[in-house]
């Protein structure tokens, strides 16, 4: 009982950190999105404002599937918190705040 314990917390704590090092990968997506736009708009060659507004559309996607996901962990989060469930209203709220981070 006490190394399954002990596991659970390694996995929880492992888990926690690869959802940590996405997020913090993910938040520049709204910078780069920006970034690249700002370059489309600089541009003078036709190749290189596609290049550069094709990149960031590819950002601006990502960002809007975290929205999204965001979105449905929130729903999911007050369906439980109205069902009393709290500890599955707890995990889909902190699920929305990763996305909502990763959306930045």
């Amino acid at each position: 009982m006490k190394y399954n314990i002990k596991f659970t917390s390694l996995l929880a704590g492992a888990f926690l950190t690869i959802c940590s090092l996405g997020v913090y990968a993910a938040e520049s997506h709204m910078a780069q999105a920006l970034k690249h736009a700002e370059a489309a708009n600089k541009a003078s060659d036709a190749k290189a404002i596609a290049e550069h507004a094709a990149t960031a559309k590819s950002h601006v996607t990502i960002t809007e599937e975290h929205l999204k996901a965001g979105a449905t962990s929130l729903d999911a989060a007050i369906e439980h918190g109205k069902q009393g469930h709290a500890d599955l209203a707890k995990k889909s709220a902190e699920e929305a705040v990763t996305h909502l981070k990763a959306a930045q």
